[in-house]
């Protein structure tokens, strides 16, 4: 079963695999290079794991799965990731 959320809610298992908060990290998409806090895209969270969408496109922007211990991310979607000092 898949559902679609805010994108606030990757923040907690991001933060399982960096060090810093992710939901307002600036996030330009590949696909039509809107940009905006992670929070702010769309979040489809299913028993296989969670895919980030651009909210302008509906481009994968980020792919996670956590699978016995280990993550598995797929980040090709994002063309640019900024994260400010301080995060």
């Amino acid at each position: 079963m898949e559902s679609r959320l805010d994108g606030n809610v990757v923040g907690g298992i991001l933060g399982e695999v960096f060090p810093f908060e992710m939901t307002s990290v600036l996030t330009t998409c590949a696909g039509c290079g809107f940009t905006d806090p992670i929070g702010a895209f769309a979040a489809y969270v299913h028993g296989m794991g969670t895919v980030v969408r651009c909210p302008s496109c509906d481009t994968a922007v980020i792919r996670l799965s956590r699978v016995r211990g280990r993550y598995w991310m797929d980040m090709r979607g994002t063309r640019i990731l900024r994260i400010s000092e301080g995060r």
